[in-house]
């Protein structure tokens, strides 16, 4: 017993003092992506073609839709003229799905707070019900490394439940497979109200990489209401509490 108090004191405190200071991530990650129009050779088309889920279009302007991005590097890398960069920024969670469509010169419209009734009944203490429908646990990986003493999600007033019976809420990971599309029926209609729908990764927005396959919906859209939508493929866990604290109001300006 000694010795497991003295390992605890020289580990020294783990939980990132989010809030309290600005997040810094490595160099090598990719966050929100800027455009840069000005850059694009007239008639190019190399980032759409090299972009995997057609996620970016240039019909009226350079256009990338986040909840289509799977933040790869391939569209910055097949662009000659370097008209699409990726920054550090990992606030992305939005509460409408057309703000992930991001376009030269204005900012990303961050989520919004919960509207004031409900926020009034969830606001303080938030409780989720996580189903991955068809997911790769990529997404699934950074959900759950919330609970971890670095993050320390709890001490935020939210937690993962077993039952949808106890739940305020629904998170959404994977791509929606046709063999889980009851599963998520069922769970939705087994949370009581008010409550709130989370769609996390590019599979759970848009269908991600599997997009427009036969046994895989495009998105949690169309199948259940959702509240908070947060892109990435997987989202950073940043991005995802980011996304969580806007929702219910810990974080109310944009970054």
């Amino acid at each position: 017993m000694p010795s497991l108090f003295l390992t605890r004191f020289r580990q020294g405190k783990r939980t990132l003092p989010f809030l309290k200071t600005e997040a810094v991530l490595p160099e090598r990650f990719r966050g929100l992506p800027t455009l840069d129009q000005s850059r694009c050779p007239s008639g190019c088309t190399e980032c759409m073609d090299a972009c995997p889920t057609d996620a970016i279009n240039g019909e009226g302007g350079l256009q990338i839709d986040l909840g289509r991005c799977l933040f790869c590097p391939e569209c910055s890398n097949a662009c000659p003229e370097g008209a699409i960069r990726f920054t550090s920024q990992y606030q992305l969670a939005t509460s409408n799905r057309n703000d992930l469509v991001l376009t030269e010169g204005e900012a990303l419209r961050l989520a919004a707070r919960l509207a004031d009734q409900t926020h009034r009944i969830l606001g303080r203490s938030l409780k989720l019900r996580q189903v991955s429908a068809g997911g790769c646990n990529g997404c699934e990986a950074d959900v759950n490394v919330l609970n971890t003493v670095v993050y320390d999600l709890d001490r935020f007033g939210i937690q993962f439940v077993a039952s949808p019976r106890h739940a305020d809420g629904l998170l959404i990971t994977g791509a929606i497979t046709q063999n889980m599309r009851l599963a998520l029926e069922k769970t939705y209609s087994a949370i009581p109200e008010p409550n709130i729908v989370i769609a996390v990764g590019a599979c759970a927005i848009s269908g991600g990489p599997f997009r427009d396959h036969p046994e895989v919906h495009n998105g949690a859209e169309g199948i259940v209401p959702i509240d908070l939508y947060i892109p990435g493929c997987p989202p950073h866990p940043l991005t995802i509490l980011d996304g969580l604290l806007r929702l219910i109001g810990k974080i109310e300006k944009p970054k």
